[in-house]
């Protein structure tokens, strides 16, 4: 009557649906993120539990999940026990004596044009090294701060495990009704169960191994610095493992952490240098490949992309969530093109 096309006002508004949802999903980015943490700790767990839950004689998932939660409470608190406190005076050693360690190595390293080609160039090492190194001092205070006001707010300390309860407990249900939502047609359920099948698996994997690469990394680095009497060895293995969980910037970050503290402390270098790069090379070609399998296949300059992105959207949080949430649009991507492929030749 008024000359509107269907087909187009129907396309009208499938973009203005989906640009709202855009936008509610950005405004309620900090919820969806606790819950995404809460989920993540439940794929952590979960191989605990199902082993647990097919062990006990009466199949009572819930007893499952308490022995695991116990057990878990168990191995942190160890772990607090053995290298928190020891982490913490590195920490606050470092933080006392770094200002002084910086203005004695640059003393050693001698004043330009003293020794030739070779000592201009440490000089020019030197002199980029202690700039970044005084805007990092610089930045850590307003850092330390926000950090703080994360970590004081307890209630995410224990939101999470607790989400994470009910997502183990009832995830075999809550999938039900995702399928039960998609039951339209044939072609929606089937792409439905195929999309949470890979996004299972992918979040499975991925989890799982992020845990085994961060903790190899702790290992490896703390041994070797242990070894070669590297100072702070401990704390400097620690930050490792932690940014071992934001692909591709978080190791170099670590990377360069340490070859700070190790030139300012008269640490060898060198030693730390190659152990470095070797490690790297082992844990990004060999270890990785083996424990991602085939649920991550992202090439590299999408990762990045994906890891400055997210930064820029969410901070920390958006750049541990990039890979991921990549990963997940790679399969809907896939499972869509299959669908209609499917579709098409029926």
């Amino acid at each position: 009557m008024f000359g509107i096309d269907r087909t187009a006002a129907r396309y009208t508004w499938s973009a203005v649906a989906i640009l709202l949802l855009l936008e509610l999903i950005y405004q309620v980015r900090s919820t969806l993120f606790i819950f995404t943490l809460a989920v993540l700790f439940a794929y952590l767990l979960s191989p605990a539990v199902d082993m647990l839950d097919r062990a006990l004689p009466h199949r009572t998932r819930t007893l499952a999940l308490a022995l695991v939660y116990v057990s878990f409470i168990a191995i942190v608190a160890l772990a607090i026990t053995l290298i928190g406190s020891r982490v913490v005076d590195e920490a606050g050693s470092l933080k006392g004596k770094f200002p002084s360690l910086i203005t004695e190595w640059q003393h050693q390293t001698g004043k330009p044009g003293e020794g030739g080609l070779q000592a201009q160039i440490l000089q020019n090492i030197r002199e980029a090294i202690t700039a970044k190194t005084n805007e990092l001092i610089g930045a850590l205070p307003g850092a330390g701060l926000k950090f703080l006001a994360v970590a004081s707010n307890a209630i995410y300390v224990i939101i999470v495990p607790i989400l994470a309860f009910f997502f183990l407990k009832d995830g075999q249900m809550i999938r039900s009704h995702i399928l039960e939502l998609a039951s339209g047609t044939h072609l929606t359920a089937g792409l439905a169960e195929g999309l949470l099948k890979d996004i299972h698996t992918l979040l499975a994997r991925y989890m799982r191994a992020l845990v085994l690469l961060s903790m190899s990394t702790f290992v490896a680095y703390s041994t070797f610095f242990t070894v070669i009497g590297v100072s702070y060895g401990v704390l400097l293995a620690v930050v490792a493992m932690m940014l071992e969980f934001i692909p591709m910037i978080g190791p170099l970050v670590a990377s360069v952490v340490i070859l700070i503290v190790a030139a300012a402390t008269g640490s060898p270098v060198l030693g730390v240098l190659i152990f470095l790069v070797a490690f790297r090379m082992i844990q990004d070609y060999v270890i990785s490949p083996q424990v991602m399998g085939q649920g991550v296949e992202l090439h590299p300059l999408l990762v990045l992309f994906g890891v400055f992105a997210g930064a820029e959207l969410a901070g920390i949080a958006g750049s541990f969530l990039s890979v991921p949430v990549l990963a997940m649009v790679r399969i809907l991507y896939r499972r869509v093109t299959r669908q209609r492929l499917t579709a098409g030749s029926v």
